[in-house]
């Protein structure tokens, strides 16, 4: 009997093993981890963390089996998900997986490391889950396609999917169970970008629910709660209320062939994925040309339509998270600076040579980059300079992507430059959280990571 896709996507989580994962993807599994850990730990004093943090304390056990990373106390596994989801997402320089517009990190490893902890998995349990949990996260946002992404936060509704996968594979769900935590984690699964307009602080609460709600999936499948077994691609499912291009096929593709988790890019910019296919081909012809920021007329960026969708809402950008959501200030920076990093955010988002700078830069729809999005990101740009010359630039892979990924000397040294900036352990801790992930697959029982 052939399986439904949401069915064959549930077996696969529930049955992958260790032994199943090409050992390149688990290396790739343990860089992908270090990078989380940076961007968890850089956000340690940000507010909307801390509020999600407050909550947390009020409403969970003053200790417990699982860690928060930003504070170091122990808690429950569902309340220190929810805060380490909420703190992985905030500094914009987590991963991503282009093809399914998905940041997959923020909302598999919070939960998958809080449950790791709770029942005394090994380390390779964990990296197991975690594979799980990005196969699982990465097609169904694949499957809910280009026009989901409009309206909804991928990361937040596919989310809520993967955060299932990861858990209820620590948890030895059946494929039935596992099924069922899936119907739990549809049905919770919400996020919409409205929130970019007013710069509120919705995106760290996407996180932290979809990680929560995917976990609290799990555990109550492991007790008998059931769920719809077609919350995917059923009559009245996420295909149908989410999308108007859904494509069940895409939940099944390659599965255990194609290492969707493989696929996934890091960050190098601290701003919106979206902006850095642009900012890289700036920066290319800006070096090319040995031109400074004075020298720049005019910016026009090629970009694709998912561009437009999530940065044409920021005009000018009202705080720092806003800043990374807005084309024409990363691009000022990077002209000013060179760089769009955290601390050049912090301080000069909207700074007058930043300003005047974002006011000379636009968006235009391109037809081949948007052909190619989302399985490529291709960054073009036409720069007119104030001696009349037309100049074009163009990034094929920016910088992070597969074909142009970062090394593991260059993630270890961003894991330490974002536990700096966020004063969460010392260079010391953060060396020997480096040395702790690359040995994570012998480790008999993962335990605290910091304290």
């Amino acid at each position: 009997m052939n399986k439904h896709p949401s069915q064959a996507l549930a077996t696969f989580a529930a049955e992958l093993s260790f032994e199943q994962v090409p050992d390149a993807v688990i290396r790739r599994t343990e860089d992908l981890m270090l990078d989380w850990l940076g961007s968890v730990l850089a956000a340690r004093s940000a507010r909307p963390v801390r509020s999600i943090q407050r909550f947390a304390e009020m409403m969970g056990p003053a200790d417990g089996p699982s860690e928060v990373l930003i504070s170091r106390r122990t808690t429950s596994p569902v309340f220190a998900a929810l805060v380490n989801a909420a703190a992985s997402h905030y500094v914009e320089q987590d991963d991503v997986h282009n093809g399914s517009v998905f940041h997959p990190a923020a909302v598999v490893f919070a939960p998958a490391l809080a449950t790791a902890q709770a029942v005394g998995a090994s380390g390779a349990q964990l990296l197991t889950a975690v594979v799980a949990g990005y196969e699982v996260g990465i097609r169904v946002g694949e499957f809910l396609g280009r026009s989901h992404y409009r309206t909804f936060h991928t990361t937040a509704t596919a989310g809520t999917l993967a955060a299932a996968a990861a858990v209820g594979r620590l948890l030895d769900l059946s494929p039935a169970q596992m099924l069922h935590a899936f119907g739990s984690a549809g049905t919770q699964s919400a996020g919409v970008w409205e929130f970019l307009r007013d710069a509120a602080d919705s995106k760290q609460l996407h996180c932290a629910h979809a990680a929560a709600s995917g976990l609290m999936s799990a555990y109550l499948a492991q007790d008998g709660f059931t769920g719809a077994a077609r919350v995917l691609e059923g009559a009245q499912g996420l295909g149908v209320g989410m999308s108007t291009d859904a494509d069940p096929a895409r939940l099944t593709d390659g599965l255990g062939t194609r290492w969707a988790l493989a696929e996934t890019s890091f960050k190098y910019h601290a701003s919106c994925r979206h902006t850095h296919p642009a900012a890289d081909a700036l920066l290319e012809v800006m070096t090319q040309n040995g031109l400074k920021a004075g020298d720049i007329e005019r910016v026009v960026t090629h970009v694709h339509q998912g561009a437009i969708d999530v940065l044409g809402r920021v005009v000018v950008p009202a705080t720092v998270h806003q800043g990374k959501f807005s084309m024409g200030t990363v691009l000022g920076l990077i002209a000013v600076h060179g760089r769009a990093g955290l601390t050049e955010f912090d301080r000069d988002f909207v700074a007058p040579e930043v300003a005047a700078f974002r006011d000379k830069v636009m968006m235009e729809l391109d037809r081949e980059v948007d052909t190619a999005y989302p399985a490529r990101w291709i960054g073009k740009v036409s720069v007119t300079t104030s001696d009349g010359r037309t100049l074009s630039g163009r990034v094929d892979e920016p910088k992070g992507d597969p074909g142009n990924t970062l090394s593991r000397a260059e993630i270890e040294d961003k894991m330490k430059r974002l536990t700096q900036y966020g004063e969460a352990a010392t260079p010391q801790e953060a060396q020997a959280l480096c040395e702790r992930v690359w040995a994570l697959a012998g480790e008999a029982r993962v335990g605290r990571l910091l304290g």
